[in-house]
């Protein structure tokens, strides 16, 4: 039972067919930013029985679990809940992960908002894909700082009070307002970057998805990550070099409210510890992120200038040593 609300994790009755995909959700005190993304989920052309939601809660006392409840008659909802031990975002996601029941986890941060064909898409590149993917979908108005302007902010929750995220993706598309920040990539390596040495570089969780016993396989998120910052791109990382494609999917498509952001504080720390965890040369250049002399937009072309062995050829030297 949730020791926040008292109730066991809410599961439709006639929604027990295996789902296609599972989105997994987590969250901390942002009950509002959450409601605006369960909003979205009711809203999607994917039916309601080939997806279920896992709302995964890092602690939350501001009435995160009461209020997810309220949604169980529209989508096939649970309220997965830990203690408040300080923030734990991995360990969060690893329980909505260990209860999925769909073929495919998508992963969205509360406060992206999907578009009404979000999960259709997520759901359809993988069952077209030749093998694994790790997908990326699009996500408007993500920005490094979330600096989205007042004026703005509140024509984004003007359009949302009234439509749904496609109206306001085609007035963020027409006005060029807030594209995805990692524009800058995709206008650099195209859409289609799979075949560059380090494309996990750009797997951020605010909207991607990878087949569920992969991520299991792999072993899910590192709990040694200290807070925010860092254990994405390590999933990435490890279902990369465990065969994933890493691609872009535009249709897969979000919008990402204005909220202030997690606190990363321990961020340098965390692409440290990564580094040291896998201590390839590739890997070790993270070491370099604190000095922004190198940085998940230009890792790949640091890889290529300094002629650095993929992490499979560098294991493979060090074995045969």
């Amino acid at each position: 039972m949730s020791p926040q609300t008292g109730r066991r994790p809410i599961r439709c009755p006639q929604e027990s067919a295996v789902p296609k995909c599972s989105v997994v959700i987590s969250t901390y005190n942002r009950r509002e930013l959450l409601r605006r993304t369960l909003d979205s989920l009711t809203r999607q052309t994917l039916p309601r029985t080939d997806f279920e939601v896992l709302v995964c809660d890092d602690g939350s006392s501001d009435g995160t679990g009461d209020m997810v409840v309220g949604y169980a008659d529209r989508i096939d909802v649970h309220h997965l809940y830990q203690e408040d031990l300080g923030a734990r975002v991995s360990a969060a996601r690893n329980m909505g992960i260990t209860a999925a029941r769909g073929e495919v986890c998508v992963f969205l941060d509360d406060g992206v908002v999907a578009a009404p064909d979000c999960l259709r898409a997520h759901v359809e590149a993988h069952e077209a894909a030749d093998g694994p993917l790790a997908l990326i979908g699009y996500v408007w108005a993500y920005t490094p700082h979330h600096d989205v302007s007042a004026e703005d902010a509140a024509r984004m929750e003007q359009i949302l009070d009234r439509s749904d995220a496609d109206e306001l993706i085609a007035w963020l598309r027409a006005d060029g307002r807030l594209p995805d920040f990692r524009e800058e990539y995709y206008a650099k390596y195209g859409d289609d970057f799979g075949t560059e040495p380090a494309p996990w570089s750009i797997f951020w969780t605010c909207n991607v998805s990878a087949p569920t016993e992969m991520i299991r396989e792999v072993g899910m998120f590192d709990q040694g990550f200290r807070g925010w910052g860092g254990e994405d791109c390590d999933l990435g990382y490890r279902l990369h070099r465990a065969g994933a494609y890493v691609a872009l999917s535009r249709a897969a498509a979000a919008v990402h409210m204005p909220h202030p952001g997690a606190s990363k504080s321990e961020e340098a720390y965390n692409y440290a510890y990564m580094a040291d965890k896998y201590d390839t040369p590739i890997t070790r250049l993270l070491h370099r992120y604190t000095s922004l002399e190198v940085n998940p937009f230009n890792i790949n072309d640091v890889i290529k200038a300094e002629g650095l062995p993929s992490c499979a050829e560098y294991e493979a030297q060090a074995a045969a040593r």
